[in-house]
């Protein structure tokens, strides 16, 4: 920077030099001038042009010498300033170098001094850690020593010991979860049960159907034991013909003044039980006129399905039912599942799931349509193949029904998830309807297979000493062996009773499992 400088000094007084010789040339140029000035006067003015050319010169000189020390004098001016300003900055800079480096020779002491330290720590550590590692080894020696004898006092090994400490903790754990299981078990049933069975009985309350009155048998009474004769004909042509007509079997026996029909098709004994009434009160029994009547009792017993049809949807409140449905509903009345009629528990389940659907908010149109539709299959189940809720299904499809009816009518039981509110409070009438007493009838043989079945489930259960099935197959009482099954253990064990009943058994309503478990001191004075 400082040559810099130097330099810039040098060519300003190479210009001040460069201005006195201008100055210098300009004078001889002026003397020139005068000469030749002077050749071109006359003679006579050569004097005065001599004098006027000395004044010039004297004066260009003068002007010259004065200008050449006013440039001099400038330029040492300038050139001082500048060397001035240089030797400023320069001292400057060098202040600043100076103090930088007094900054970099204190951080280089600093650094030196931190690198010492950590030496000194890296030894210190160094040192730390072997005391530690010579420390690991002793109590390592000193934990399999004491391991060791502990071993030899428990007379357990390791794995022994480990063993006994996971089986108290599982049994620990198999208490704490039958703990929670039965504090969330009581939880739930003291916030659920109040409310669902408030909305239930008020539910049940609503509606009120008859008990089990229906049969495979219809009883035709006669004016006489005579008729018996004119009814089976010449050589039984006419009870053959009404059999044949009706598909109904015509039993005759010692039963004074009656008539037994036996048909396991509801439909075909009301038509027969109607054209044999008719063929009693009009006498004349013959294959024409039983042919006769049986047609008119055909036509009248369609009228018939028509009009309990509509009845059911009015008495349901449902209206926009197609009319071919509401003809199934009718045949429904003729239909029984477990001796109940199929159409009165239809339109309970109805009344059922709309009273339930109208307390919690629900969709009652839907819960009372699917209610009353939920078993139109079983209309034409011994007619037309797959089950029930696959013909029901079918049914409603072809005539247009929505598509949450149709979603109810599948889930009502359980063949898949229901999805809706509706559809579950259809399952759960259905259920109530079913389970009540006296709303169905079962054979001898399936209820006793039922109460064998119950009793086996319960008994393969490691721990069952015995086990009753009571309340008509609607509940099963299982004792425990006390030393075999504690307290806890009951909890999962009824639980795992009911999943395997729920997987293995077919049965209307619900079933109780109760465990019970005591424990018994027995002493003798003698």
């Amino acid at each position: 920077m400082y040559e810099i400088q130097q330099f810039d000094n040098d060519r300003e007084v190479k210009t001040i030099d460069n201005s006195i010789f201008i100055a210098v040339g300009t004078g001889a140029a002026s003397l020139l001038a005068g000469y030749m000035i002077r050749k071109k006067t006359s003679e006579s003015k050569i004097t005065s042009a001599e004098d006027e050319a000395k004044r010039i010169i004297d004066e260009s000189r003068r002007t010259g010498e004065t200008l050449q020390k006013e440039v001099l004098i400038e330029g040492k001016e300038q050139i001082q300033k500048m060397r001035s300003s240089a030797e400023a900055e320069n001292k400057e800079r060098r202040n600043e170098l100076q103090s930088l480096e007094k900054r970099l020779i204190n951080k280089e002491s600093i650094l030196d001094r931190k690198a010492e330290n950590l030496e000194r720590k890296d030894e210190t550590l160094t040192k730390k850690i072997r005391k530690t590692e010579v420390k690991e080894n002793d109590v390592e020696k000193l934990y399999q020593e004491q391991k060791e004898e502990l071993e030899r006092v428990a007379g357990l090994t390791g794995d022994q010991a480990k063993q006994i400490l996971l089986d108290d903790l599982e049994k620990e754990i198999v208490h704490e979860s039958a703990k929670i299981i039965k504090e969330n078990e009581a939880k739930t049933k003291m916030e659920s049960e109040k409310k669902a069975r408030n909305i239930i009985t008020y539910a049940i309350q609503k509606c009120s159907t008859d008990h089990v009155a229906e049969s495979t048998v219809s009883v035709v009474a006669l004016p006489s034991d005579e008729m018996k004769g004119r009814i089976i004909g010449r050589e039984g042509r006419n009870i053959r013909t009404l059999e044949t007509l009706t598909g109904v079997d015509l039993i005759i026996d010692d039963t004074p003044e009656a008539v037994i029909l036996s048909s396991f098709d509801p439909i075909r004994r009301e038509i027969a039980r109607s054209a044999l009434e008719k063929l009693i009160a009009d006498g004349r029994i013959h294959p024409a006129r039983i042919e006769e009547m049986v047609n008119k009792a055909k036509k009248e017993l369609e009228a018939q399905l028509l009009e309990f049809g509509e009845q059911a949807t009015f008495d349901a409140n449902i209206h926009g039912v197609h009319p071919e449905l509401i003809k199934l509903l009718g045949r429904l009345n003729f239909r029984t599942s477990y001796g109940q009629n199929v159409l009165k528990h239809s339109i309970e389940v109805a009344h059922l799931a709309g009273t339930m659907a109208a307390e919690l908010g629900a969709d009652v149109r839907i819960a009372k349509r699917a209610g009353l539709l939920h078993d139109i299959g079983k209309a034409v189940d011994h007619e037309i193949e797959g089950t029930h809720i696959e013909i029901g299904i079918d049914l409603c499809k072809k005539y247009k029904e929505n598509a949450k009816v149709l979603h109810a009518i599948a889930a009502h039981h359980g063949d898949i998830e229901p999805q809706t509110i509706e559809a579950i409070l259809v399952q759960a009438a259905d259920a109530i309807s079913a389970a009540r007493p006296g709303a169905r009838r079962e054979t001898l043989e399936t209820y006793i297979k039922r109460l064998e079945k119950l009793e086996e489930i319960s008994n393969s259960f490691e721990g069952v000493d015995k086990s009753f099935a009571i309340q008509a197959g609607r509940e099963i009482r299982i004792m425990v062996n006390s030393d075999l099954v504690n307290d806890d253990q009951i909890i999962h064990m009824s639980r795992d009773i009911v999943k395997r009943i729920e997987d293995e058994l077919e049965y209307p309503g619900q079933i109780k499992v109760n465990v019970i478990r005591e424990t018994r001191a027995i002493e003798y004075a003698k």
